[in-house]
């Protein structure tokens, strides 16, 4: 039966929040959490199950890869190729942040984020949400989707999942999130930077870092 914990009443401190949190995560189970602007779906990303359990419940589509949350950028470095200089300075200004990057991931990781390791990039970024950025600082990388099913809208209520209570281990309770942009997309490769989504993060922004942002034709 899955818990319910809330993030904002006081009961329970916060370090033991995150203490139940990562717990669940390194036996294999599933969390729901607030992120900026939406509750997702949580995975230990390496533990296929787990992952794989994420996709069932969103019911989604085969090949479909789960998103990676860390806790800091030197944990993205160890986990992807071609971290350049240009993306360093780029991550370092809107990290922690709405800024995903698609970017090569590093060779031998044991994972499958859904896409049985076919795809040459995976989408990785730092939240601003704190719990969950925690979360990732402790526990590593974190797999995640969001808490609706396939080609819904991103649920921002604390009540209401396309799951049952055995699903999960806990829900972290924030209350109803605000709406909010959506994550910048951007991918990476041989360090040159193209604009994939615009979102929370302009283009003009990402230009103030370096004029050297492609976008597609």
């Amino acid at each position: 039966m899955g818990e319910r914990f809330s993030l904002t009443d006081g009961v329970i401190d916060k370090a033991e929040l995150l203490e139940r949190a990562v717990a669940a995560l390194r036996d294999g189970k599933l969390i729901i959490a607030p992120l900026e602007h939406a509750y997702v779906f949580v995975a230990d990303a390496f533990n296929h199950a787990a992952v794989k359990k994420i996709h069932l419940l969103r019911q989604d589509a085969r090949g479909v890869a789960a998103q990676v949350l860390v806790g800091d950028i030197q944990t993205v470095k160890g986990i992807t190729l071609e971290f350049g200089t240009t993306i360093n300075s780029i991550c370092e200004r809107f990290w922690p942040g709405l800024l995903t990057v698609n970017i090569p991931p590093a060779r031998g990781l044991v994972w499958d984020l859904g896409d049985e390791r076919t795809l040459e990039e995976i989408a990785v970024r730092v939240p601003a949400a704190e719990f969950i950025r925690e979360v990732a600082l402790a526990s590593g990388p974190l797999a995640i989707g969001s808490a609706t099913l396939s080609g819904r809208p991103p649920t921002r209520k604390s009540r209401f999942f396309p799951c049952l209570d055995s699903d999960y281990a806990a829900i972290f309770d924030q209350g109803d999130l605000e709406e909010g942009p959506s994550s910048t997309v951007i991918s990476v490769k041989d360090d040159g930077v193209m604009l994939r989504r615009q979102g929370a993060i302009s283009l003009a922004d990402l230009r103030s870092i370096t004029p050297n942002i492609a976008v597609p034709a």
